[in-house]
């Protein structure tokens, strides 16, 4: 039972942190880098992003992570000696959906709004379609970022407590 309580923390540790890494790319590197670029940059540049996130490697983690840290929280949970983690784990995970939530509700729509747009190159107000992607998607993903931030550090410091 030790090693599966291991492994599933390390494994949660490593998948949230990958997402949170992805996202704070994005806040601090992608969207300024894009911020410097046309108005058809940017929205060629996403919706190309958009279509490639979209692979095994990418779910692996993003799904990955909230499941193994219900697995994790289930295993802590049932030992006698490791119930001082529950609650850490229990606000990672927390923490992490709640990223997951704005994902679905805000960053989605909108990855989804600027694809309906069509190829950038026909837009006939690339300004339009930029301004109304660009800062709330932004702002969205700032939360994301600092949300699976605090998950990955509640999980770090469940390690610790391991």
């Amino acid at each position: 039972m030790e090693t599966a309580r291991t492994a599933t923390l390390v494994a949660a540790t490593i998948s949230t942190g990958l997402i949170s890494g992805l996202f704070y790319a994005f806040s601090i590197a992608v969207m300024p880098g894009l911020a410097r670029g046309s108005d058809r940059t940017l929205v060629e540049t996403m919706q190309n992003i958009n279509k490639a996130i979209l692979n095994g490697w990418f779910i692996l983690a993003y799904l990955g992570a909230p499941v193994l840290t219900t697995a994790t929280l289930v295993l802590h949970a049932t030992g006698s000696d490791t119930r001082d983690s529950f609650l850490p784990l229990a606000a990672a995970l927390a923490a992490y959906v709640a990223s997951m939530i704005i994902t679905a509700r805000i960053n989605i729509p909108l990855n989804n709004a600027l694809e309906q747009a069509g190829p950038a190159e026909r837009l006939a107000d690339p300004t339009t379609t930029r301004t109304s992607y660009e800062a709330p998607w932004n702002k969205a993903n700032t939360w994301r970022t600092l949300l699976t931030t605090l998950s990955l550090a509640l999980l770090s410091y469940a390690l610790t407590l391991h």
